[in-house]
């Protein structure tokens, strides 16, 4: 019971009952093989949590057999911090670095959940969190936060639920708090054909939730090259009013057809946002809007303020952007910078496609993409499925801008002006004024490289004389919030793309403030 005269296993450790206000300590440095679970009855409450950490010098390691490291059911009021959960062979196939499992019956959420400063890997998935059995419901008021979650072979961090119900829609977990995790090297199963794996972080079934500052790289490399679906960097389904802000997901890789994206809203997404993100590098799409379910469910998502830089590597049927899905409705895609170019892509079959800046495809309605910069080096700006209507599919105030020839794909024909496809789409029109240009924004991007691997990409507009103006917040019909990518506050005539002019900057709160 004390530094002195400590317990020597983590099996001792597993036959006591802990109460509210306990502390399992666990000597910094050191090794110890075994795992730790906690049962309905045990553990504490917000005021009083159980907590289980290191002392002394360093990270204690955890090290199973064969299992999980930490197992938390039933039970809440825990918290997990400065620990180093490595698993073995077995544990990559069967085991969880930490995991939250609700199976009680009944509507009742187990609340307070802190983890933080924990590494996980070596396991099929390294911090799971959710409901499965009986329950419907899992856990509230969960904090994740300076975690790393690595070389696992599903995901590096999941939340999960039952399955989605768009009639009755109910989430498993709420009020969700992740920041500065970083998810990487979660190769996926290339035996798994049924389902995704190798995402970095995957937030299924949760309301009220917020992913900040956090970094998904190299996932996915491993993932099944038969499977029908892929896995993301940073991705949500089946989930209701989620922000996914100031995170960078990128070098993110698909073994199949589908996905290896960035940051993504899958099905049954509704009122959530991606903003100030970046993604690049990634196999797949910079940012995806998806719906393949036709429950109506998909619907009041915004996508704002990001950049994307040379996604679609792999798959040229994604782009930069990109948006569709069976009855997906009331989608806003605005002030974001994408580049799209087509040297050193992947493939052979992606560098003859040209994937494009923003790809449109069928399925939605009530889309508005307003105040984006689309650059690429020849490739198509835009690449529609079909002559959207502007009564279903709205694009106003953007900047086409091509280093070469310029074209875009709408439905069966490719227009190489913007005087031209704007009169006979009759898009870019505002009260019967012309909006939209083909400026150079002067973007270092289109012609630079990545300067490091964490995705210092310069997509600041570095022109001398004025940069494209975008349509203001009374045309837009949306609030586009106060700040740019960068934490500059919006002017009352803001130019196009994510990052605005730095001399407004005096008086802007900064990305952090805002949060």
């Amino acid at each position: 019971m004390s530094p002195e005269r400590p317990w020597r296993t983590l099996d001792h450790a597993n036959s006591v009952r802990f109460q509210p206000g306990d502390r399992l300590r666990i000597r910094g440095g050191a090794r110890f093989r075994g795992s730790l679970t906690l049962e309905k009855g045990e553990a504490g409450s917000a005021t009083a949590p159980v907590v289980i950490e290191s002392y002394g010098t360093g990270r204690a390691v955890i090290a199973p057999r064969g299992t999980s490291a930490i197992t938390v059911r039933n039970t809440a009021g825990v918290e997990i911090r400065n620990l180093s959960l490595v698993g073995d062979r077995e544990s990559l196939r069967e085991g969880v670095g930490v995991a939250f499992r609700n199976n009680l019956p009944g509507a009742k959420r187990l609340s307070h959940v802190r983890i933080a400063n924990v590494e996980a890997r070596g396991f099929q998935n390294g911090i799971s969190v959710g409901a499965g059995g009986d329950s419907t419901v899992g856990f509230s008021d969960v904090r994740i936060t300076d975690v790393s979650v690595h070389h696992n072979l599903e995901a590096g961090l999941a939340f999960y639920g039952p399955a989605f119900d768009a009639e009755r829609p109910t989430y498993a977990n709420e009020q969700l708090r992740i920041e500065r995790v970083k998810a990487y090297a979660n190769a996926g199963d290339p035996q798994s054909t049924e389902r995704n794996t190798g995402s970095g972080i995957a937030l299924g079934s949760v309301r009220d939730a917020k992913v900040v500052r956090s970094v998904a790289h190299d996932n996915g490399a491993k993932s099944a090259a038969d499977a029908d679906e892929g896995p993301e960097g940073v991705w949500v389904y089946d989930s209701t009013r989620v922000v996914l802000e100031h995170n960078t997901s990128y070098r993110n890789r698909t073994g199949s057809h589908v996905d290896g994206g960035g940051f993504g809203l899958d099905n049954n997404v509704s009122d959530s946002v991606m903003q100030y993100n970046l993604a690049h590098s990634n196999d797949g799409s910079g940012f995806l809007v998806y719906s393949g379910q036709p429950t109506g469910a998909h619907k009041n998502n915004i996508v704002r303020f990001n950049m994307s830089w040379d996604d679609a590597r792999k798959l040229p049927e994604y782009g930069g952007i990109v948006a569709y899905g069976t009855r997906l409705s009331n989608l806003d895609i605005y002030h974001n910078t994408v580049v799209m170019r087509s040297e050193n892509l992947a493939s052979a079959a992606a560098a003859g496609a040209r994937p494009p800046a923003l790809r449109l495809r069928d399925g939605m309605r009530n889309v508005r993409v307003r105040n984006n910069i689309f650059a690429t080096d020849g490739g198509p700006l835009v690449e529609a499925d079909s002559a959207y209507d502007p009564s279903r599919i709205r694009l106003q105030g953007n900047d086409y801008y091509s280093t070469s020839r310029w074209a875009l794909d709408w439905g069966t024909r490719r227009y190489t002006t913007l005087a031209g496809w704007r009169t006979a789409s009759r898009q870019e029109f505002l009260d019967g004024e012309q909006t939209g240009s083909n400026d150079d924004p002067c973007l270092q991007g289109l012609a630079a490289p990545v300067a490091d691997g964490a995705g210092a990409v310069n997509l600041v507009p570095r022109c001398d004389g004025a940069v494209s103006l975008g349509l203001g917040a009374q045309a837009f019909g949306v609030d586009p919030g106060l700040v740019d990518y960068f934490g500059t506050r919006l002017g009352t005539t803001p130019t196009v793309g994510a990052a605005q002019p730095r001399e407004e900057a005096a008086g802007a709160p900064s990305p952090q403030e805002e949060d």
